[in-house]
């Protein structure tokens, strides 16, 4: 099993200067006309790399972080360079309603994450998007527990996508959200079971749970998911992740490096 760290910021952990961003990326922000996409990329941004400096035990004053620069790969997938060369880790990002996280692990991991809010969802979405598998998962959801489950399985889809470094480029319904439970029948002892969703969890609420997504039938990708209020996460990897490992940024210099 593989160690994933991440981390989630606001809008209000964002300073108001730029002093943080390297020269490249203050160019890329002043070339931005809309105020919500230069505030949702400062925040990615800035997420990306307190995560970053966190896992590779960097200072995390702007000086430094100006020096850690997050570019696009060709398939669009974030990248991190570090005093212009390739940083020895990998990052997926994900921002929504004012949050960003950002998941950090090993170089050649395939890692993916996503942040989704829980809110209604149409039947033609469902019906456009999801499997005839998931599409049954839904069905037999409650409707309290219909649009957590639907924010659950669109997440899990979009981590598997980033993993692939291929995003909303694929067909949604060749990857398969699977929660730990759902596509499979059988109970573990010591474990707590949420008929609503097919879920198993021996952790109480907020606590990572298991899932499974299946890529085109033939590949499958291990993670997590978590909900806190109306946003829920999700974390895919291959190799198979532990339980992601919240970044503790406290004032000043932080210290968790990457085994």
């Amino acid at each position: 099993m593989m160690d994933v760290y991440w981390l989630e910021q606001t809008e209000e952990d964002v300073p108001r200067e730029n002093d943080w961003l390297s020269q490249t990326e203050a160019l890329q922000q002043s070339g931005m006309r809309f105020a919500k996409r230069r505030a949702d990329w400062r925040l990615g941004r800035w997420t990306a790399k307190r995560a970053v400096a966190a896992c590779l035990n960097l200072p995390g004053h702007a000086p430094a972080l100006a020096e850690i620069e997050i570019r696009p790969a060709p398939s669009g997938a974030p990248e991190v360079f570090l005093a212009n060369q390739p940083a020895a880790v990998t990052i997926s990002l994900s921002h929504r309603a004012g949050a960003a996280i950002c998941a950090v692990a090993l170089p050649g991991v395939e890692l993916g994450c996503d942040l989704e809010m829980i809110e209604p969802r149409s039947d033609a979405f469902v019906a456009d998007y999801f499997t005839s598998e998931e599409q049954a998962l839904v069905a037999q959801a409650s409707a309290a527990d219909r649009s957590r489950l639907l924010a659950l399985l669109w997440s899990g889809k979009e981590s598997a996508l980033k993993a692939l470094r291929a995003g909303l480029g694929l067909d949604t319904r060749c990857v398969m959200v699977c929660p730990e439970g759902a596509c499979q029948g059988g109970d573990e002892a010591g474990c707590i079971e949420d008929p609503t969703l097919g879920v198993q969890s021996s952790h109480g609420p907020g606590s990572w749970r298991p899932l499974q997504v299946h890529y085109a039938g033939s590949r499958v990708f291990h993670g997590w998911w978590q909900c806190t209020g109306n946003l829920l996460r999700t974390v895919v990897a291959t190799p198979p992740p532990v339980p992601p490992i919240l970044l503790k940024i406290p004032t000043g210099h932080v210290a968790m490096p990457l085994p």
